[in-house]
């Protein structure tokens, strides 16, 4: 469980130091025939999008967008399936340029379009919770108990220092108005989620609530879709990370925090515990070895 957690987290922190799960992992060049009647000079390092019979320049300026939007992220127009390469790719993902769509439909959910929308509503919904549980897990058995100290309340922590969950029990030392503040927002949220999604906004896409108050949302086509693609591949981590506390705190009976402490704790007190686990240990040995001696000798000397 401990190298389970461990592989988890370390794949949460991956994309700030690798391109495992980065935007540019599923980026494919897209080839685009236009025409041969402008073609590049093979000793010219420059390329130009060629022109086509009959084309005005505004309209080869539409077609260089095209090339240019055929480079974001996708598994459009790829007969296999990115995620299981020896199976073809479902027929309504094979035309779909949603953002994370590596083709990975085995059972079939999605049979339109339509259905697929809702499912990738669903799925960044999920995913957007799964993300802040996979932070509010550890941070609440970190400074649940100083919280409720401060506040003279109760801890919801077991014996265990676990945060109630269904396996782990506790569901009802949480406050009935929290569940209540916590079920009335996820609802007036969804609401309007699912307002915007049928009126058809313009600009509209799944998961845009028209939220972004520090304006980090790209304004350029590429950007956006990386941006969409990151938060779609770290929610599907945090939602294999929070699966992973459930059972490891079920099966371990410790919280996620005590189990792998190096993930939560300053590195100094983490090298000060190894120091003194193995200085227990040569103690340890110690005590073996004079054991042995023990018993050797008095076996020679009986």
């Amino acid at each position: 469980m401990k190298t389970a957690t461990a592989v988890v987290t370390f794949l949460c922190l991956v994309p700030a130091t690798t391109g495992f799960l980065s935007p540019a992992t599923h980026s494919r060049t897209a080839t685009v025939i236009l025409g041969l009647s402008d073609i590049s000079d093979p000793d010219d390092n420059t390329s130009t999008v060629p022109a086509v019979a009959g084309v005005v320049p505004g309209q080869q300026m539409e077609a260089q967008e095209e090339v240019e939007d055929c480079r974001l992220p996708t598994q459009k127009g790829k007969l296999m399936s990115e995620s299981i390469p020896f199976l073809k790719c479902p027929a309504v993902l094979l035309e779909s340029n949603l953002a994370g769509n590596v083709g990975f439909d085995p059972l079939g959910f999605a049979s339109n379009n339509e259905q697929l929308l809702e499912y990738r509503e669903a799925e960044v919904k999920h995913a957007r919770l799964a993300m802040l549980a996979a932070i509010g897990w550890p941070v609440s058995e970190l400074k649940d108990r100083d919280i409720a100290d401060y506040f003279n309340a109760p801890s919801v922590l077991d014996d265990g220092d676990r945060v109630p969950s269904m396996l782990n029990g506790g569901l009802e030392r949480i406050d009935p108005r929290f569940w209540g503040f916590c079920l009335g927002m996820s609802a007036a949220i969804d609401m309007y989620g699912v307002s915007k999604s049928r009126r058809g906004s313009v600009g509209y896409f799944p998961g845009n609530l028209g939220f972004d108050p520090l304006n980090l949302f790209p304004t350029d086509k590429e950007g956006q879709e990386n941006r969409k693609l990151a938060e779609i591949k770290h929610g599907r981590i945090a939602m294999l990370g929070v699966v992973g506390y459930v059972f490891e705190e079920y099966f371990t009976k410790m919280a996620v925090v005590d189990d792998t402490p190096i993930l939560f704790q300053p590195i100094t007190e983490t090298v000060e515990e190894v120091i003194e686990t193995v200085e227990e240990v040569f103690e340890n040995m110690e005590g073996v070895i004079e054991t042995m001696e023990g018993v050797v000798s008095a076996s020679f000397f009986v």
